[in-house]
């Protein structure tokens, strides 16, 4: 006990003792994994009050070091088969039905869930924001660096964002605003895989602070629950982030 404690007290003033961009970095490099491939099933449980919840199973594979991810639908049934493919900036998403890719957007809703197709992929806050503040605050049991961001280029799905970052670098909470400031969805990731050196979210909680339905007079938002299970960092094939390979999964 008296070991963990030092390193304690070793960890946490070395991390604030960075700067707010420096701290910035660290978060996109435990998020993201250039250096090895990414697996993981996704269980996404949609909430919208008055409407019978809604489950949707994916597979998704990532290979940060290109940009690159895929995501297959496993269920529901009406959904299976259904894929998308992330190269650089484009996106297409595949319909077995009619056998056609379209273009789609990262800012679009996945699966018309709460959650964005941008929640998918590696992350890049510190070359899409630049800091516009900093302040230190609890969120429970975490001690938290708090950044508000704003957007230097057109390419993130939402203009403005705070984030919560625990002392051991990794996002607890954050918030996306509009361009005006209007708050638009608040996230909460409670907890974490810690697999060697690396971090995966274990659960992430979605609130669209905009959309839900009164429900015995009070107003009460849509959510989505995301459980990510089965993370794994072996190699994925090449072959798996293609097109072909999202057309020969219906086949």
């Amino acid at each position: 006990m008296k070991k963990i404690l030092v390193i304690l007290f070793f960890v946490s003033p070395f991390l604030w003792a960075v700067s707010d961009q420096e701290l910035l970095e660290q978060v996109d490099a435990l998020a993201s994994y250039y250096d090895t491939d990414f697996s993981a099933e996704y269980t996404i449980v949609q909430d919208k009050p008055g409407q019978a919840r809604s489950t949707t199973v994916a597979g998704v594979f990532r290979r940060d070091s290109s940009e690159t991810y895929v995501i297959i639908v496993m269920q529901p049934a009406v959904s299976r088969g259904q894929g998308y493919l992330k190269q650089g900036n484009t996106l297409w998403i595949y319909d077995p039905e009619s056998r056609r890719f379209n273009t789609t957007s990262s800012a679009e809703r996945f699966q018309n869930t709460n959650a964005r197709n941008s929640d998918f992929t590696r992350s890049t806050l510190a070359r899409d924001y630049r800091i516009t503040g900093g302040g230190n605050a609890a969120l429970g049991r975490f001690d938290c660096r708090v950044l508000t961001l704003e957007s230097v280029n057109n390419e993130v799905t939402y203009p403005r964002m705070k984030i919560w970052i625990s002392t051991d670098g990794l996002i607890r909470k954050s918030e996306d605003y509009s361009l005006s400031g209007q708050l638009l969805r608040t996230t909460a990731i409670p907890d974490y895989h810690h697999i060697g050196r690396r971090f995966v979210p274990r659960r992430i909680l979605i609130v669209d602070e905009l959309r839900g339905a009164s429900i015995n007079g009070s107003f009460v938002n849509e959510r989505t629950q995301i459980t990510i299970n089965k993370p794994s960092f072996e190699k994925v094939a090449d072959s798996v982030f293609s097109k072909t390979f999202l057309e020969s999964v219906n086949k």
